[in-house]
C-alpha cells in the first residue's frame, strides 16, 4: 500500500467530469419541479435558471482562481485549508465526505433506478416500493465497484456517458424547440400561467430547485491530486464546463416546453419527461431515447462515486479522521483508496435508507421535522462553507483587482442568495435538518486533532 494518487486524468476528463457530474440528472428530475414551483411561469423558469447556472459559473471561477495556487488532494479541501486553516478543512471535509458526497452520491442511484421503472412500467412505476430501493442499492454497488476496481475504465466511462447523456438534452433542446414552434406549444406556454404565485417565492424556490440540477461541478476538484498539470487543466475545466452546463440546460429547458402544454408536464410526475420525449419522437423514439437519460444518470453516478470514495481519504491523507493510517492507504493495484471507498458506499447507502423513510414512505409523518429532502438541503449547505475561503481570498494580496476583490463578492452574494432560497423553500423542515447536521458535525470533533500516518 501506498499513500499517494498518480497523474492519470487529462483536461477532457476534467471537462467530462464537471459536465457529466452535473448534466445528466437534475435538469430531467428537477424541470417539472421548477414548472411547478413557478406556477407553470415559463418565463419565471427560465429566469430561475439563468440566475442558478450565474451562481454555479461565478463560484467555480472563483475556485478556479484557487486552483491555479494550490494543488494537494482534494481541491475545495485543499483551498479551505489554504485560506481559512487545517481545523476548518476539517470541517468542510468532514461534512462533504458524511453529507454532502453520499446523499447526492444515493439520489443519483435512486433518480437511475426511477427512470428504468418508468421506461420498463410508464408511469404506473412504483418509485416508493421496494424494487426502486434494491435497484437503486445495485447501481450503488455497481458504481463503487467500476471506480475502486478499475479507476481508469471508470475514467472511460465518464467521457462516453458525458457525450451520451448530451443526445437526449440537445434532441429535445433542437427539435422540440421546433416542434413547439409548429405545433404552438412554445408561444402557449410563454404566455401561459397556469397557477399565479408571487414572483418572489416563485423565483426562489425555483432557483434552490435547480441548485440540485446545477451542484456537483465542486467534486471535481476531487481529482486535483490525479490530474496532469493540474494548476492548469483544472481552472480550464471548472469554468469551460460551467458555460457548457448553462448554455445546454436553458436549451433543454426552452425545448421542453415545446413538447407538450406546461399543465400536462405539471401533472406527469415522474413521466412527464417522458411524455415530452414522446410527444415529439413519438412513443417508440421517445421511450428509446429516454435510455439514454438514464445512461445520463449512472454516467452522473458514476462521477458522484468517484468523489464519495475520495472523501474519507482527503481527511485520513491530513492525518485527521477516523483511523488515519488506514483510510490514507493507496491499494497498489487499482491506485484508489479502497478503505475509503468502502466507507463511502456505507455512508451511501445509510442516507438512502433515511431518504426512503424520509421522502418515499408512511415514516414521513412520523418523522416530522426531520424528514428533510436531502437532494436539496446538503447541496445548499456547501455554500456557507464557500462563504470563509471567498472571504479570506480578498485579504490574500497574490491576487489582484477582478480576482482578488470582484469574484470573492459575486460568490459571496451568490452563496447568501442560496442561503435564503432554501430557508423560503424548505422553511418547516429547516430546523430538523440543522439538528441533523449538528449532532454529525459533532461527531467529527473528536477525530480533528492530527495523528502521525
Amino acid at each position: 500500500m501506498s499513500t499517494e494518487l498518480k497523474k492519470k486524468y487529462g483536461l477532457l476528463t476534467a471537462v467530462c467530469m464537471v459536465v457529466g457530474i452535473v448534466v445528466g440528472s437534475g435538469v430531467f428530475f428537477k424541470a417539472e419541479a421548477v414548472l411547478k414551483h413557478t406556477g407553470g411561469n415559463l418565463k419565471l423558469g427560465i429566469l430561475a435558471w439563468i440566475i442558478g447556472g450565474f451562481i454555479m459559473i461565478i463560484c467555480a471561477y472563483t475556485f478556479s482562481i484557487l486552483a491555479t495556487k494550490y494543488e494537494k488532494v482534494n481541491g475545495v479541501v485543499d483551498y479551505a485549508e489554504a485560506a481559512v486553516g487545517e481545523k476548518y478543512a476539517f470541517s468542510v471535509g468532514w461534512f462533504m465526505t458524511t453529507i454532502y458526497y453520499p446523499t447526492l452520491t444515493m439520489a443519483l442511484a435512486w433518480l437511475s433506478a426511477r427512470y428504468t421503472l418508468v421506461v420498463i412500467f410508464g408511469s404506473d412505476a412504483d418509485i416508493s416500493g421496494g424494487l426502486c430501493l434494491a435497484l437503486s442499492a445495485f447501481y450503488l454497488i455497481g458504481s463503487y465497484a467500476l471506480n475502486t476496481l478499475s479507476p481508469i475504465l471508470a475514467g472511460k466511462f465518464q467521457v462516453s456517458s458525458t457525450f451520451i447523456k448530451l443526445v437526449p438534452l440537445l434532441l429535445m433542446g433542437i427539435a422540440g424547440t421546433i416542434y413547439g414552434l409548429t405545433k404552438g406549444h412554445t408561444v402557449e406556454n410563454f404566455t401561459t400561467v397556469v397557477t399565479d404565485i408571487p414572483t418572489g417565492t416563485a423565483i426562489f424556490k425555483a432557483v434552490c430547485a435547480t441548485a440540485f440540477a446545477y451542484e456537483g461541478w465542486i467534486i471535481a476538484t476531487s481529482i486535483n491530486a490525479e490530474l496532469k498539470d493540474s494548476k492548469k487543466n483544472l481552472p480550464k475545466a471548472l469554468v469551460l464546463g460551467s458555460f457548457i452546463i448553462v448554455a445546454i440546460y436553458v436549451l433543454y429547458y426552452i425545448g421542453l416546453s415545446g413538447a407538450i402544454p406546461n399543465e400536462e408536464m405539471m401533472a406527469g410526475g415522474q413521466a412527464g419527461a417522458k411524455n415530452a420525449f414522446a410527444a415529439v419522437f413519438g412513443k417508440a423514439a421517445g421511450t428509446g431515447i429516454f435510455v439514454f437519460v438514464i445512461i445520463s444518470c449512472l454516467g452522473t453516478l458514476n462521477g458522484l462515486m468517484l468523489g464519495c470514495s475520495r472523501g474519507l481519504y482527503s481527511i485520513a491523507s491530513r492525518g485527521r479522521g477516523p483511523s488515519p493510517k488506514v483510510f490514507s492507504q493507496i491499494d497498489k493495484n487499482t491506485n484508489m483508496p479502497a478503505n475509503s471507498s468502502v466507507i463511502g458506499l456505507l455512508l451511501c447507502g445509510a442516507w438512502l435508507l433515511f431518504f426512503y423513510c424520509a421522502q418515499l414512505s408512511n415514516f414521513s409523518e412520523k418523522l416530522g421535522m426531520f424528514a428533510f429532502d436531502p437532494t436539496e438541503l446538503p447541496i445548499v449547505t456547501i455554500y456557507p462553507f464557500y462563504i470563509p475561503i471567498f472571504i479570506k481570498m480578498m485579504f490574500n494580496k497574490d491576487f489582484k483587482g477582478v480576482k482578488r476583490f470582484v469574484a470573492p463578492v459575486l460568490a459571496i452574494a451568490g452563496s447568501l442568495f442560496m442561503v435564503v432560497a432554501a430557508v423560503e423553500a424548505h422553511g418547516r423542515f429547516i430546523p430538523g435538518y440543522l439538528i441533523v447536521f449538528a449532532v454529525i458535525m459533532l461527531l467529527g470533533i473528536p477525530f480533528m486533532k492530527k495523528q502521525k500516518i
